[in-house]
């Protein structure tokens, strides 16, 4: 009877060597603490800022969130362990990053609503500026809305299909060297400034119309030399991702590979493409460099045609109206803003509804 207990004393010394040397009392933290913790923590921060007369938002967030992670790391060392310490550490600074991240977006936003409603109604929505000075307290964005609208609607229409298409050859047809010098040259026109592309256009147009020639049409190639390596992008990976035994399996049945593409793998990676179709098009909304060059910047009247005279857009008209100064056209420059969100907002909803009508439905 003596040989187990020898054998018992070399695994009860193991245990003892591998057992964590902490002050720890063995318990667990209640579910409540993180939360109540970081509660308290941003009270006391907020009243020791205020109380040295040095408040400041940024300066909020980061003492609160150095204060939560020592203090819920030190409080699991004493009542946990050392290893939940750690897991906690690191989940608290895993929290603290994706708060540090959220609130730029979230002060962006709420900046841009509290500055831009205050302006931001029907009439504003329904004129333009043509006849407004600068002083007058009136005028609206409808001409940069429409502008905005039909610049970015052309430039889907021609970088869609192109890219769309691009990415199908890359994916499914695509071999040997021309595969390789596509995806370089994509690659490379991923990074191009914008500028670039809409001094290459002002160089087209001249070469085609001749100088001081600037409409909605060029803006819209220029926002499409943009967009179509982000389509080509996006599309190519969502491509990549649909499984190769749907392919194999519409193969064994005899359908061609044309087919296939069409009626298969769009219709499983619609979802992921529709939604890279609307990064793209928040990619190139947005820009204002290219369309100074190429659509104007001096036009105040509607113009709904995209081959006659300029036309305003959106970030052009908040650019002007900043650049004029004023109370008045701060206050223009903030609701067209408000508006572009809103814009890119609804593009998003309208894109989801599309990709949950087309995407292939389970039986």
């Amino acid at each position: 009877m003596s040989a187990p207990t020898q054998l018992s004393e070399p695994i009860a010394e193991d245990a003892r060597m591998a057992a964590p040397n902490t002050l720890s009392l063995g318990g667990s933290l209640p579910r409540f603490t993180p939360p109540v913790t970081l509660a308290v923590l941003l009270l006391v921060s907020a009243g020791a800022l205020f109380l040295l007369d040095a408040w400041n938002p940024a300066v909020l967030v980061i003492v609160t969130a150095v204060a939560y992670m020592v203090v819920i790391t030190l409080a699991s060392v004493i009542v946990e362990n050392s290893r939940k310490a750690k897991d906690r550490l690191v989940t608290a600074v895993v929290y603290v990053c994706f708060g540090i991240a959220m609130v730029p977006l979230v002060s962006l936003l709420w900046t841009v609503l509290a500055e831009g409603i205050v302006r931001l109604d029907g009439y504003f929505l329904s004129v333009s500026m043509n006849g407004v000075t600068p002083s007058m307290d009136a005028g609206g964005a409808y001409h940069a809305v429409l502008g905005t609208l039909v610049i970015t609607g052309i430039a889907a229409l021609i970088s869609v299909p192109i890219g769309l298409m691009t990415a199908i050859y890359l994916v499914e047809y695509g071999r040997g060297r021309l595969k390789t010098a596509i995806t370089f040259f994509v690659d490379v026109m991923t990074g191009i400034p914008s500028i670039v592309a809409g001094l290459f256009v002002v160089a087209l147009w001249i070469m085609i119309f001749g100088p001081g020639e600037t409409n909605g049409l060029a803006g819209a190639i220029s926002l499409s030399v943009l967009m179509i390596p982000v389509v080509v992008r996006s599309c190519e990976e969502m491509l990549r991702l649909v499984p190769n035994e749907l392919r194999e399996a519409s193969y064994a049945l005899g359908v061609p590979k044309w087919l296939t593409v069409l009626k298969v793998v769009l219709p499983t990676a619609i979802a992921g493409i529709t939604t890279g179709i609307m990064l793209a098009l928040a990619r190139v909304i947005g820009e204002t460099a290219p369309l100074i060059l190429t659509a104007g910047s001096s036009a105040v009247a509607i113009n709904a045609n995209p081959v006659e005279g300029q036309m305003m857009s959106l970030p052009v008209f908040i650019y002007s109206q900043v650049r004029m100064g004023g109370a008045i056209n701060y206050e223009r420059a903030w609701a067209a803003a408000l508006t572009l969100i809103a814009i890119v907002m609804l593009l998003f909803f309208v894109a989801r509804l599309v990709s949950r009508f087309f995407a292939p439905k389970a039986r």
